[in-house]
């Protein structure tokens, strides 16, 4: 049962007494705290897996490369759960309620003595039975279902906060917030990759294990204190079974022929803003071509069988995920560069980290990434789209973003590249080929240029691929664009994996020592980093590519927003 104008407007004006600026800081809390205990954890892992668990780097490496592809698969699910059936409110409770269990579980590993392997004696190393794998694998596990109820909807749930289509200037607004929401998740990052792997190392991994679990039960009850005041939008029940319908009109009216642009033939319902499908993907709009008005229209002007036959909103919401597949594609190979952390910590762990007197954990190099993004974003929100504005209508456009970003991500491995060749040929020459554990006598700030263009990398890309997706869905599938986004990295995880697996079992064999060896300095991982500059260079062509096969962004300007206040 449909509402009537005047409720449409009485719940209009009641959800614009929620929202606002002032739920910011209990989403947005939610959100950082909830980085802040989890990726000093992920980061820091590395250490506890290879010190604690005895697992060599390679295998290390495809450990973390696997969760981290599993905490990013998972909030797809999230995501479609939270925009068909619960709520992005509910599903961001639910997330962090089991994320908060999962850490629970991993501090455990590190209270609990035969959690783990025995120590080692000497230089002979017990490792993990299955039932401590189990155990581990577990808190992972949870960690990575929290995850993927809190990522995909957090960002759209503030989204909704502030989003008033009325404001003329919400572009501007949201523009902003995009930078800013990910400059406040930046600055988490960075402080948890600097204090919180600081504690863990410094104080050993109970406390530093422990930490996390009391910010994310603050995390908890910093999200529920503000719950009276959010803007909760109801799911659009419809939008999986609304995919699968439009799959199954455009099979079943695969014989019909297109009628004309302005036909009366196109399905839609009454008022709504789209009455005629776009051009792109042209083979779905036969699902929504009325073919007999008596046969297919029931007495109110709705589809009798929607299998059958479906409005052109529904055609278009199916068209807008398809169409962006290829460019999304483009980013798993920036995910994949970007998560190379492992192998950068097993190399600052070779080098002088001693700086200003103040030895720095190998896990916090990772912070000059970071920084890098974040006062990028500042300087670029702040300066220079102003200056640019005057010249390019506001600034790079998305798609230029993007494509600035692939470029850096070349350039970060090229030199993540030559600083190792020059660490190997130090390490060589000082006599460390059998002793990789030996501190060659060379600065770990060698490591910082690779970090800081691989931030600048992130702030290009990734903060645009976020505004494209969002940009290209209506409201109501907010969650999926960003879960889009966590897909596309959690695809660059699981890449990443393989191609350790490949490089280490490829290279390996007939006397030769693997590339990724457990001793750096008798392997070659600047071979490895070349590799993976190849593969960038490569997927620079193939964004291009994309981008100038996916034209204009601006075909769809209203997705009968009205309609998803409605919903």
């Amino acid at each position: 049962m449909e509402m009537s104008m005047e409720q449409i407007k009485a719940t209009e004006h009641v959800t614009r007494k929620k929202g606002g600026l002032r739920t910011m800081p209990f989403i947005i809390a939610n959100e950082t705290i909830e980085k802040v205990a989890n990726v000093g954890l992920h980061v820091n892992m590395t250490l506890y897996l290879l010190n604690e668990y005895h697992l060599d780097p390679s295998t290390a490496a495809i450990v973390i490369f696997l969760w981290n592809a599993l905490s990013n698969f998972i909030p797809l699910f999230g995501a479609f759960l939270s925009d068909s059936f619960l709520g992005r409110f509910h599903v961001i409770a639910w997330g962090t309620v089991i994320d908060l269990l999962g850490l629970v579980v991993l501090w455990l590993t590190a209270i609990l003595r035969n959690a783990r392997p025995p120590d080692c004696h000497g230089e002979l190393c017990a490792g993990p039975s299955g039932g401590q794998f189990l155990f581990l694998f577990s808190s992972l596990a949870l960690m990575a279902v929290g995850a993927g109820g809190i990522r995909p909807c957090s960002f759209a749930f503030a989204a909704d906060q502030i989003n008033n289509p009325e404001n003329p200037q919400n572009q501007r607004i949201m523009k902003s917030f995009f930078n800013w929401y990910y400059v406040s998740v930046g600055l988490s990052v960075m402080i948890s990759v600097v204090f919180i792997v600081y504690i863990q190392v410094k104080a050993g991994w109970i406390v530093g294990f422990g930490i996390p679990v009391g910010l994310m039960l603050l995390s908890s009850v910093m999200f529920f204190l503000g719950s009276f005041m959010y803007v909760k939008m109801k799911p659009n029940k419809s939008l999986l079974t609304g995919f699968a319908q439009v799959i199954s009109a455009t099979w079943k009216n695969r014989h019909l022929d297109l009628p004309p642009k302005n036909s009366d033939m196109w399905y839609f319902h009454s008022g709504s803003n789209l009455v005629q499908p776009t051009d792109k993907a042209r083979f779905l709009n036969k699902a929504c071509v009325i073919k007999n008005r008596e046969k297919d229209l029931d007495t109110c002007g709705m589809a009798i069988d929607p299998w059958c036959l479906c409005t052109v909103r529904k055609v278009e919401e199916l068209k807008a995920v398809i169409k962006v597949l290829p460019i999304w594609s483009a980013g798993i190979i920036l995910s994949m560069s970007i998560s190379q952390h492992i192998f950068p910590v097993v190399q600052a762990g070779t080098m002088d980290r001693v700086v200003l007197n103040l030895e720095i954990p190998a896990t916090s190099f990772v912070a000059f990434g970071i920084l890098t993004l974040t006062i990028w974003v500042a300087i670029y929100d702040r300066v220079l789209v102003p200056f640019l504005s005057k010249y390019a209508k506001g600034g790079l456009t998305i798609k230029q973003r993007m494509g600035i970003g692939l470029v850096l991500s070349c350039l970060a491995t090229a030199v993540a590249a030559l600083v190792e060749r020059k660490r190997r040929n130090e390490a060589i020459r000082e006599g460390f080929m059998n002793n990789p554990k030996g501190v060659v006598n060379m600065s770990a700030m060698w490591l910082v240029p690779q970090y800081c263009i691989t931030g600048l990398a992130e702030a290009f890309n990734y903060i645009g691929q976020i505004e494209f997706y969002y940009s290209q869905f209506p409201k109501s599938m907010a969650s999926i664009a960003i879960a889009l986004f966590s897909l596309g990295m959690g695809v660059g995880n699981l890449l990443g994996s393989l191609i350790v697996k490949v490089v280490e079992d490829g290279t390996r064999g007939r006397g030769k020592i693997s590339w990724l060896s457990s001793n750096l300095n008798q392997g070659h991982y600047d071979y490895y980093y070349a590799l993976l500059t190849l593969l960038s260079f490569v997927n620079v062509f193939y964004f291009f590519l994309c981008s100038w096969a996916y034209g204009g962004t601006e075909d769809i300007m209203t997705w009968d927003e009205e309609d998803d206040t409605k919903l």
